[in-house]
């Protein structure tokens, strides 16, 4: 019989242990205790997750942030603000096992609601496979060959990027998170979404500390685009992953945000990576199809929940049609306001 565990993972010890198995095992950065951490660490919400053992040896893991907030409920999250997660098994039996260990683990809680953002699931759980599409592709051998690689209307644009009176800065000092930050908060802000808390960015890039950094790129001095983008081997080759992006108002006319992945995807090449995970966007979206002009297929995405009987399952999905005056009224909002107010809503998105 299987040994299945609520893992500590302020324990070295033990979350030395599962990095192991997530690295031998083809995990993504979403499984790694490290990320869990990281995310305690910068949000609050409690990372923790359930081991499957037999004789000894860890077989099966389901990494899992308990998010909790006032607005959207209590929830274990596989896992906590990332893209991918859900349970790490060798065996499919293995994997519903620990699905079904989560369920006792959020009734006990009084947790409502169960997400995974990846894995298998038990069958019954609610599963789509058509919210949200992965893009990720191999970077070219020369600078020149991965201009050539991106199709010819996008590359039009990057070329146009190219000639912008720019400075690329690669780092993650306090000026380049500073930097950072307020680019990205006036980006989302813009989208009519809450930024999330600067604590979280510095967590991760702390805890990542060389797999981590900020590109940003200025124009005449000012910052107009920057990204924060994570490196992992998930066995599969080093692939750069930029995460949390985005640009200023004016940095689509000046092609900042073009030119920014441009010079990611160089920067990432010479660091010795050679895949570019474009990240997960929402299927049909603007972000989805920007993908597919640079060329990157999308892959869709498995997603299963759960919901504790006679309880509805959370909705943080921003694109939904439930949201659309709440969007409105954000974006209206002053920034200086909406950086106020909007990291005490958004560290309990998860």
């Amino acid at each position: 019989m299987p040994n299945i565990s609520l893992v500590r993972l302020d324990d070295p010890g033990e979350a030395a242990r599962i990095e192991r198995f997530v690295g031998e095992n083809g995990g993504s950065v979403f499984h790694r205790p490290l990320w869990l951490r990281a995310i305690e660490r910068g949000t609050g919400q409690q990372a923790t997750g359930l081991a499957l053992e037999r004789a000894g040896r860890l077989a099966a893991w389901l990494p899992l942030t308990l998010v909790h907030s006032p607005l959207f409920g209590r929830a274990l999250v596989s896992s906590g603000f990332g893209v991918g997660g859900g349970v790490l098994a060798g065996r499919r039996q293995d994997g519903e096992t620990l699905c079904r260990a989560a369920e006792e683990l959020a009734l006990r809680t009084n947790v409502s609601s169960i997400e995974l953002r990846g894995g298998d699931a038990p069958e019954d759980w609610e599963q789509t496979s058509t919210s949200h599409c992965n893009f990720i592709g191999e970077l070219a051998t020369s600078d020149e060959a991965q201009l050539l690689a991106i199709p010819r209307k996008a590359r039009a644009e990057v070329r146009k990027g190219l000639n912008g009176d720019f400075s690329i800065a690669v780092g993650a000092d306090e000026d380049e998170r500073a930097a950072h930050y307020a680019v990205y908060a006036e980006s989302v802000h813009n989208l009519g979404t809450p930024v999330f808390p600067r604590s979280l960015f510095d967590a991760v890039l702390d805890s990542f500390a060389a797999d981590a950094d900020i590109l940003t790129v200025r124009h005449q001095g000012k910052p107009v685009a920057s990204v924060l983008s994570l490196y992992h081997d998930d066995g599969k080759g080093l692939a750069v992953m930029p995460f949390w992006g985005g640009g200023t108002f004016a940095a689509r006319g000046l092609r900042a945000n073009e030119r920014m992945y441009y010079e990611l995807m160089l920067h990432a090449r010479k660091r010795g990576c050679t895949r570019f995970d474009f990240g997960r966007s929402k299927t049909g979206s603007g972000p989805y199809h920007f993908k597919k002009n640079w060329g990157f297929e999308p892959e869709p995405l498995t997603y299963s929940s759960w919901s504790a009987p006679g309880v509805a399952a959370r909705n943080i999905d921003p694109t939904d049609a439930s949201y659309a005056r709440k969007i409105e009224l954000w974006k209206r909002l002053p920034l200086s306001l909406a950086n106020a107010i909007g990291p005490h809503i958004a560290r309990g998105l998860g």
